[in-house]
């Protein structure tokens, strides 16, 4: 009797034995992970399946006390499907923590201000992390966007940012998160617009905004720009504004805009066309957005390139002033023409 009590107690004390190392080693870093990994839990995999995984990739070397533990602590059935961005000095139960919580790797899918819809819809296309899950979404009779988001005509409809996602996230997901941010965002410009602006709802901001956009790049003279393009509205002036011209070719533009083009009627082609244009042609940033909510209130009716490096342009008040400043600009083009040929001044 004595020794099945000796064995008992040996068994007790080696249970307690094991279960102490059990949990110093569930609770300590995993030596393996030196630097970070990445490990991928795939949709159907149980814990036991994942831990078996983890340990043929060296990370866990008890799996039977991983998969256990999960079990005790009732995780085992929450675990998430995902990539997952392993730390170093991660413990094994911060490690199936993370899995349950579905802490994902994410990826950035940056969406450019004054990209076109297509040149969205193409990123997204190649984009590694993003599901394509709509082919090419835009009518090419129509340029309309069938059964996505009732956004009607998709030009201008996303905003412009960084979206953090998991891989696989599907392209019509992003875009949708996309679309509501521009519309918080056009209802908040729309909402602190100044006084007096000639746009009959949001759409006609947006609208305009896009075509600052795409006029300049140089944020400090956005509001000057479309100053230049609400006067013109008021006046019943035509835009006259080339890249409303450029997005009308769509494909057959080949990077030089003729006299043809800006004489050749089209919905978009604002020489031959009084008021804005019927969409949107890019992505307007939030800069574009405020800007056109809140423009420069001088008396500029034109501007032109300055040829400067900075991107920036020439405003001018008077027709006699732009042309002015019109030659001065082709002065400069000649200029750095004859300099780049090694040509004499």
């Amino acid at each position: 009797m004595s020794q099945l009590r000796i064995v008992v107690a040996a068994l007790v004390v080696a249970g307690v034995i094991a279960g102490i190392a059990a949990q110093y080693w569930l609770h300590s870093p995993i030596d393996a992970l030196g630097e970070e990994q990445v490990f991928e839990v795939r949709e159907g995999a149980s814990l036991r399946a994942v831990a078996n995984e983890l340990a043929e990739r060296g990370l866990v070397n008890w799996p039977r006390v991983f998969s256990a533990w999960g079990r005790v602590t009732g995780q085992a059935e929450n675990i998430k499907v995902g990539e997952y961005l392993l730390a170093a000095g991660i413990s094994p139960s911060e490690l199936l923590a993370q899995l349950v919580a579905g802490k994902v790797k994410l990826y950035p899918v940056t969406i450019v201000e004054g990209w076109t819809s297509r040149e969205l819809f193409a990123a997204l296309a190649e984009n590694p992390a993003v599901t394509n899950t709509l082919g090419n979404p835009i009518d090419t009779d129509s340029g309309a966007l069938p059964d996505l988001l009732q956004a009607g005509h998709p030009e201008g409809q996303y905003f412009p940012d960084t979206y953090m996602v998991s891989r696989g996230t599907r392209d019509a997901v992003i875009l949708q998160q996309a679309n509501e941010l521009m519309q918080e965002k056009l209802a908040a410009a729309w909402e602190d617009r100044a006084d007096g602006l000639p746009f009959k709802d949001p759409y006609e901001l947006l609208i305009l905004a896009s075509i600052v956009e795409r006029e300049t790049g140089v944020d400090s003279e956005r509001a000057q720009v479309a100053g230049v393009f609400i006067r013109r509205l008021k006046k019943g002036m035509r835009l006259q504004t080339d890249p409303t011209v450029i997005y009308g070719l769509g494909e057959a533009f080949d990077g030089n805009l003729t006299r043809n083009h800006l004489l050749t009627d089209n919905p978009y082609n604002t020489y031959t066309r009084n008021g804005l244009p019927p969409t949107p042609i890019a992505l307007p940033g939030e800069s574009s957005l405020q800007a056109t909510a809140h423009p420069d209130d001088g008396k500029a009716l034109y501007f032109v390139a300055s040829g400067d490096p900075d991107g920036t342009h020439v405003f001018s008040a008077t027709l006699a002033e732009h042309n002015a400043a019109v030659a001065a600009y082709i002065a400069r083009l000649r200029q750095a023409s004859r300099k780049a040929r090694g040509s004499p001044e």
